[in-house]
């Protein structure tokens, strides 16, 4: 073949070799069970709680036992597609959140450029639900671009106070109430939340991550779990003696409140939800019962969500710098979707 044919052929192979290229994140398909027709999108985007292993497990668990359609997107090395949780950059895909029902966001300290924030802002100001999860309460971190027209999601914002976390899920960072890496964490239900839709068929929770530091929650929010700091790192080991739990820090909240916009709108967040964290089938139930609430969809829940393991799942356990390198979106993906 000339080098002539070759030039003519060009134009008609690139397309089939760009088009070989995986999305640099994974959707599953869902379609059976009660969540048929709702899409629900995951950002995973934190450097130290493995969000990257976390959400593409819960998503596997809502699109296969409840058919929920979901989509996860990750923090992202543009340079070779991989990703990468301390990229705080780059999340392709933002625009699958133009046809999300619900969202579930697990970002700390992101800084999107704004034709990809734009998209989290167009979602946040339509009023549909979104659960946070751990260091979603300081999910932006505007100090590179303090001019961006987003700048008021930082989670220290200036005229909107303390920002997304804030305004929206209605805390931003304050401490580790708990002994970080040292305590362990319970969830005790609230008195008087004991029939939360989200708590139906509840049993345990514990993780080994450590309790946040909360202040006063905005008016009507309502706290579902507490966080009772546990004196060491085993499920088996005491609560901690004095003041760590008089009081104990709201854990699990819901929030019925006008959005930016002044739309109706149902935020949850759960402070605890690291990738060993979701080791808690009674976690993992609180967080798929969270989405049918967030949605609207009560009458759906099933009396105990099923929230067993879609595949094999080893978590890896928390900290900077301890990520899996080299993996991509397609390695979280399902046979057949």
């Amino acid at each position: 073949m000339t080098w002539s044919s070759l030039l003519l052929l060009a134009p008609l192979l690139a397309p089939v070799q760009d088009a070989a290229q995986p999305d640099p994140w994974v959707v599953y398909q869902g379609g059976v069970g009660p969540g048929a027709s709702k899409h629900i999108v995951l950002l995973a985007g934190d450097e130290e709680y493995r969000s990257e292993e976390a959400l593409p497990m819960l998503a596997r668990i809502l699109s296969v036992h409840h058919g929920f359609k979901c989509t996860v997107l990750f923090s992202t090395n543009p340079e070779d597609g991989t990703i990468d949780p301390t990229n705080q950059t780059n999340v392709p895909g933002m625009e699958q959140l133009a046809t999300a029902d619900m969202l579930i966001v697990f970002f700390r300290f992101r800084e999107l450029p704004d034709e990809d924030m734009q998209h989290f802002v167009d979602y946040v100001e339509s009023g549909k639900p979104i659960l946070g999860i751990r260091t979603s309460t300081h999910a932006f971190d505007y100090k590179r671009n303090k001019d961006s027209k987003f700048a008021r999601y930082h989670w220290r914002g200036g005229d909107w106070k303390d920002g997304f976390g804030r305004q929206i899920l209605g805390e931003t960072w304050i401490s580790h109430h708990g002994g970080h890496g040292s305590q362990s964490t319970r969830g005790v239900v609230e008195p008087g939340s004991e029939g939360h839709p989200i708590l139906k068929g509840l049993l345990d929770v514990w993780g080994p991550t450590d309790v946040y530091g909360t202040r006063e929650l905005p008016a009507g929010t309502q706290v579902l779990l507490r966080g009772q700091v546990v004196q060491g790192m085993r499920p088996d080991d005491p609560p901690a003696v004095g003041e760590k739990n008089d009081p104990m820090m709201p854990l699990v909240w819901v929030r019925e409140f006008e959005g930016p916009e002044g739309k109706p709108t149902r935020a949850i967040c759960s402070t605890i939800g690291a990738s060993v964290d979701m080791q808690s089938a009674g976690l993992r139930r609180l967080l798929v019962n969270a989405c049918y609430w967030g949605m609207r969809l009560e009458e759906r829940m099933p009396d105990e969500s099923r929230v067993d393991y879609v595949g094999a799942y080893e978590p890896t356990t928390f900290g900077f710098d301890k990520w899996t390198r080299g993996r991509r979106a397609a390695d979280f993906a399902l046979k057949g979707d």
